[in-house]
């Protein structure tokens, strides 16, 4: 499948783009959320630690990167998310939008590995 992969710049990302690798799919872009004031925001969905190196992801491996950002604010804490107005999660969902309309991808990668809140919040973009 055509992936894009959503990066932070942490080590679950690289992860799960190596394991995307591993089966068979191919990476054709990258996207990232990164804090409005360029420093370090305390978000429930999004690491802002070393979003400065991600452009040098795309550099080295030749990809396209999508990029908005994020004030970072969890509105809709519950276990169950619905869209929620100027909610983090919006703007993952605007992000991807982007994505979606500009190139053809079939799937989303994503370093929320064993995260359960933001699993459920990504499956609902």
């Amino acid at each position: 499948m055509k992936v894009v992969a959503l990066v932070s710049g942490g080590k679950d990302s690289c992860y799960n783009m190596l394991q995307c690798i591993a089966a068979g799919h191919e990476i054709i872009a990258l996207a990232n959320l990164c804090p409005e004031a360029k420093e370090e925001i305390d978000s429930y969905m999004y690491q802002s630690v070393g979003y400065e190196g991600i452009e040098l992801y795309s550099e080295a491996m030749n990809l396209p990167l999508y990029r908005r950002t994020t004030k970072g604010k969890a509105l809709n804490q519950d276990k169950f998310y619905v869209p929620t107005s100027d909610d983090e999660v919006e703007d993952l969902y605007e992000l991807l939008k982007q994505v979606k309309d500009e190139l053809n991808i079939e799937a989303v990668a994503v370093g929320a590995v064993l995260s359960d809140y933001q699993r459920v919040r990504v499956e609902n973009v």
